[in-house]
C-alpha cells in the first residue's frame, strides 16, 4: 500500500534532485529519506528512481506517481482539514500564495478579519505573479491562489477549467506619467498619444499585455526598463524617465509621488480571481478565506 507519508517524500527528492536536499526540505536525515523511498518502491513493486553517481532520475514509474501525486495529497489534505474541523480538533491551515498588489490591498484585509473571526486558524502567504502562482495551486504547494488574468489573447477559456474559480474584481488599469508631462491633468488618454513615449513595463505577463495594447493601437512600445516592483515603476516615472501602464490595486498600494494617473482609451481591464483545487474548496478553512476575500474585494 502506498503511503501519503511516502508521496511527500517522493515530490521532495524528484523536486530538489537529490535525497540529502530532500531531507533538508522535510527537516529530517538524509537515511530517513533513502529508507521511505526503499519503502515506496517495495509497495510500488518497480524503480521508481535511477541512481547514478550523484545524479538522481526518476523512471517512467516514478514519474507517473509523482504527476499523481499533487491530486493524491491534496484530496488528503481536504480529508485531514475537513474532518479536524468537525471533531473541533483544530480549525484548519491555508497556505495562500498572491500577487503583490494584491498582497498589499485585499489580503490584509481579509487576513484580518479571518484572525478575528478564527483565530485558531494558521495562514501563511507568500508571493508569486500568475502564471506560476497557478502551477503551485496545481502542484500542492499552495491551498489558495490569487491570481488575475487579461481579455483577449492573455486569456484561454480553459486555462482554469480544472479549478474552482471565485472572481473577485475587475482591475482597470491606469496610465502613469510624470506631473510635469504634456498629458498630465488630461481626463483621458489614447494609447496612440503615448506611441513616442519611453515605456516601464512591470511583470512578465503585465509587459506581453502591454506590447499587445499597444501594438492594438498602432504602435510597439520602446521599453526602456522593466521591473516587477511597482513602487520602482512610479519611481521611475515620477523621475521622468518614462510612463507606465498599472492596475488600480498597484497604484492604491504605493505612494504615487511625483506621478500623475490619467484614464486610458481603449479601456484595459483584469479579472482579479481566488483559485482553489476543487477537493481543498471543501476545507472550511479554506472556504472561510475564500468569503473574506471576497468581502474585501467588494469593500
Amino acid at each position: 500500500m502506498i503511503e501519503a507519508r511516502h508521496l511527500r517524500v517522493l515530490r521532495a527528492v524528484a523536486g530538489t534532485g537529490s535525497f540529502s536536499a530532500a531531507a533538508r526540505e522535510l527537516g529530517c536525515t538524509q537515511p530517513a529519506v533513502s529508507q521511505q523511498m526503499k519503502a515506496l518502491e517495495q509497495s510500488a513493486g518497480t524503480p521508481l528512481l535511477i541512481r547514478t553517481g550523484r545524479e538522481m532520475r526518476l523512471t517512467q514509474a516514478g514519474e507517473a506517481l509523482v504527476r499523481h501525486a499533487a491530486g493524491i495529497l491534496a484530496g488528503l489534505t481536504a480529508a485531514e482539514e475537513e474532518v479536524a474541523a468537525i471533531a473541533g480538533l483544530r480549525a484548519g491551515r491555508v497556505r495562500l500564495v498572491s500577487f503583490p498588489s494584491g498582497s498589499s490591498t485585499l489580503v490584509p484585509t481579509a487576513l484580518a478579519a479571518m484572525r478575528a473571526e478564527h483565530p485558531g486558524t494558521r495562514i501563511s502567504l507568500v508571493e508569486a505573479e500568475p502564471p506560476r502562482s497557478v502551477e503551485m495551486l496545481r502542484e500542492g504547494d499552495c491551498d489558495l491562489a490569487l491570481a488575475f488574468r487579461y481579455g483577449g489573447a492573455d486569456h484561454s477559456a480553459a486555462e482554469w477549467d480544472d479549478l474552482v474559480v471565485r472572481p473577485l474584481l475587475t482591475d482597470r488599469l491606469v496610465g502613469l506619467v510624470p506631473q510635469g508631462h504634456r498629458l498630465a491633468g488630461a481626463e483621458r488618454v489614447g494609447m496612440a498619444e503615448l506611441a513616442d513615449e519611453p515605456w516601464i513595463a512591470g511583470c512578465p505577463r503585465c509587459r506581453r499585455h502591454l506590447v499587445d495594447v499597444c501594438e492594438d493601437a498602432g504602435f510597439t512600445p520602446r521599453i526602456d526598463f522593466a521591473t516587477d516592483d511597482y513602487p520602482a515603476v512610479v519611481g521611475l516615472v515620477g523621475a521622468g524617465l518614462g510612463v507606465a501602464v498599472l492596475p488600480e490595486l498597484a497604484v492604491e498600494s504605493v505612494r504615487a509621488k511625483g506621478v500623475s494617473t490619467v484614464a486610458v482609451e481603449p479601456a484595459v481591464e483584469r479579472e482579479v480571481v481566488a483559485l482553489t483545487l476543487p477537493d481543498l474548496a471543501r476545507v472550511p478553512a479554506v472556504a472561510a478565506t475564500l468569503a473574506e476575500l471576497e468581502r474585501a474585494a467588494a469593500r
